[in-house]
């Protein structure tokens, strides 16, 4: 399974958030420190909002802010509001085309490969990812920002 960028979008706004929990902080900001277009930006942050995880404060004077502690934002959370489903192959949607499920075993694996990865994600929230807080405010103050070429799945700064 890949997560699609918009999660991954989701957890820098996050995290940003988190290391930035003294002050409000703009779109703009975020998009400038953490490789994102404000488009896409503006999409996630309304849908954390709409979601409950963070409050955002229209007007010249506005931003955005976490609503909730870092403690209490579980990763399989965002995820689940993030990603339109979570299968990993076709044959476990529900209403799966593939003409072989009923005999092929390996929707059996792919079934139980899926719920370890859920299982895995419940055992985090935020604030596991904040364990080097100090290095993301660095990361995040000194404008260092890695660009990740999807094809190759290099990164550049």
């Amino acid at each position: 399974m890949q997560l699609t960028l918009y999660t991954d979008y989701s957890f820098r706004v996050l995290l940003y958030l988190s290391v930035n929990r003294d002050r409000l902080c703009t779109i703009a900001e975020i998009s400038e420190r953490c490789a994102a277009t404000q488009n896409h930006l503006v999409k996630v942050v309304h849908n954390l909002g709409r979601e409950g995880y963070i409050q955002t404060m229209r007007g010249r004077t506005g931003g955005i802010k976490l609503k909730k502690d870092p403690e209490e934002i579980n990763l399989t959370d965002i995820i689940r509001c993030t990603e339109v489903n979570l299968n990993i192959a076709e044959c476990l949607r529900e209403n799966s085309t593939c003409h072989i499920t009923e005999v092929c075993k390996i929707k059996h694996i792919f079934e139980e490969a899926q719920i370890q990865f859920i299982q895995t994600l419940d055992r985090y929230t935020v604030a596991d990812l904040l364990k080097d807080k100090k290095q993301l405010t660095e990361i995040f103050d000194d404008k260092i920002i890695r660009r990740i070429d999807r094809s190759s799945g290099t990164g550049s700064i």
